[in-house]
């Protein structure tokens, strides 16, 4: 049975619902079935524990094909001897969670993050994070080896709200963060903050975590869970999902509005004056907040932030701006490292929104992130600030532009990787063009010329065929004129469709 193709980064991803066409469906009864076990298999080992001895919890957000994986993979749990926690609809943080409140030796989430309804999809924890995609490789290829042993219908999983002892969890940290003399329990009263949960898991957010506290969170949108996701997908770069939260703050007057992806791993916000706080904006607050106690730490972030950030970081924050592989599972992991070589690195954190604080065990958490932002939040208030206040030196670029060029090629990791090699060697021949530094991830060309003042980073996507360029400029039309030198490198390839990139320089 092959199953490694399943693998996504450090997650099993797949397509859950199909009733047109229902062998087109591969994330399978059996495929399930298979992949737990492996993980059962994998977890004993790691844990040097026999397979009835450990504790693993069983989560789920709130897609259609939800309660049919749950019974799959709750049923070979219990069948290997497992005991299992049945948490029901959670966060995929919560899961983790979990190993460290409920101390269950592994968790199981079914997710597939802000992907359309018809995904689904499984990640696994351990009490030390989040799997590798090594690890994720190796149950992968374990499962395709081994059947999926039978049934025993005989054991029956535990049933928790766990997501009750995680909002009180989330509550006390916003109690001791904000440390109100007027009010210890309620530290939000007076705040209106509005949640755009999008149908998925983050609906709790504002009923169990901030109105408790006394925000007024009226206003809100899409905080009950539907599978189906009716009203926008539920990501935070979703230029759709953003004007949704932008609407409900203004429409509101909200002092503050939060936005989740489906899974709540994510999230962003937004500023009472309905202005995004996204992205590389979301990136410096979430930046000057852990550097508050870290003078001169390491944020580690993506690779497509912006040269603006670097120099708020460095030179305004008096951190260290690191710049590192795309995908969230590699920053985590390097200013993991960076930590353990006695480097202070508090924060890693993509421009995606995931966000991961070494104080809440790297663990990239959207709704730790927001507490930590509503408590700076609360702070500032009673000084007569506001959260912006803490980014208004943040220099932004005056243009930046994103494609997503598909490879056309079967094996298109080669063929993109020969791309990559192709224009660093280009670089070196024209005067014009510099391979930046920080080139971590593909390659980042630097433009010093005037009428250019920018770069561009052409890269591999983490999990599909597709090559996205990033392009950004100081200069008015600046982007316009190097896209224009890119579309004169690359329209020599007739397995890479670029026709999104040759019509915008075409008009």
């Amino acid at each position: 049975m092959n199953l490694l193709y399943l693998k996504s980064g450090t997650d099993v991803r797949g397509v859950a619902v199909n009733e047109e066409e229902p062998d087109k469906i591969d994330l399978t009864d059996e495929a399930v079935r298979r992949i737990c076990q492996a993980f059962v298999y994998f977890l004993s080992a790691k844990q040097h524990t026999e397979k009835d001895e450990l504790r693993i919890s069983v989560g789920h957000d709130s897609r259609i094909s939800a309660p049919r994986i749950k019974k799959q993979v709750t049923a070979q749990l219990l069948s290997m001897g497992v005991n299992v926690v049945d948490c029901g609809l959670a966060s995929t943080p919560a899961m983790f969670m979990t190993t460290v409140l409920d101390k269950c030796d592994g968790a199981v989430q079914i997710t597939a993050s802000h992907h359309p309804f018809d995904r689904n999809g499984l990640k696994f924890f351990t009490k030390s994070g989040g799997l590798s995609s090594a690890e994720i490789t190796k149950i992968l290829e374990v499962a395709e080896q081994n059947e999926a042993v039978a049934y025993d219908t005989s054991r029956e999983a535990a049933e928790t709200d766990f997501m009750q002892k995680y909002a009180a969890h989330l509550r006390e940290i916003v109690k001791r963060g904000v440390n109100s003399q007027l009010d210890y329990g309620r530290p939000l009263e007076g705040m209106r903050i509005v949640v755009d949960a999008g149908n998925g898991v983050g609906g709790f957010f504002a009923t169990d975590v901030l109105e408790p506290l006394g925000a007024d969170i009226t206003g809100s949108r899409y905080l009950e869970p539907d599978g189906y996701f009716p009203h926008h997908i539920p990501n935070p770069e979703d230029e759709t999902a953003m004007q949704s939260i932008r609407e409900a703050v203004l429409e509101s007057h909200a002092d503050l509005g939060v936005i989740f992806d489906t899974d709540v791993d994510r999230a962003a916000c937004v500023s009472r004056d309905g202005n995004e706080i996204n992205r590389n904006r979301l990136v410096a607050l979430a930046s000057a907040i852990a550097l508050e106690n870290n003078e001169g730490g390491t944020i580690v972030t993506d690779s497509v932030t912006s040269a603006g950030l670097t120099e708020f970081i460095n030179e305004t924050l008096g951190g260290k701006h690191c710049r590192f592989k795309r995908g969230y599972k590699n920053v985590i992991d390097e200013s993991m490292r960076l930590c353990s070589e006695g480097e202070n690195s508090p924060l890693a954190i993509e421009t995606s929104g995931h966000a991961a604080f070494r104080e809440n065990y790297f663990l990239d958490d959207g709704a730790y992130l927001m507490v930590k932002i509503i408590i700076k939040a609360a702070q500032l208030r009673s000084e007569g600030r506001q959260l912006e206040d803490l980014i208004k030196d943040l220099k932004e670029p005056l243009e930046e532009k994103s494609f997503r060029l598909k490879i056309l090629a079967d094996d298109f990791r080669e063929f993109g990787n020969g791309i990559i090699e192709k224009i660093e060697k280009t670089a070196l021949l024209k005067e014009d063009w510099t391979v930046a530094d920080d080139s971590r991830e593909g390659v980042k060309i630097i433009f010093d010329s005037p009428e250019y003042d920018g770069f561009f980073i052409l890269r591999m996507s983490v999990h599909d065929p597709v090559m996205p360029l990033n392009i950004e400029s100081a200069v008015q039309g600046g982007v316009r004129r190097i896209s224009e030198a890119v579309y004169r490198e690359l329209g020599i390839y007739p397995e890479l469709d670029i026709s999104a990139l040759s019509e915008y320089v075409k008009n």
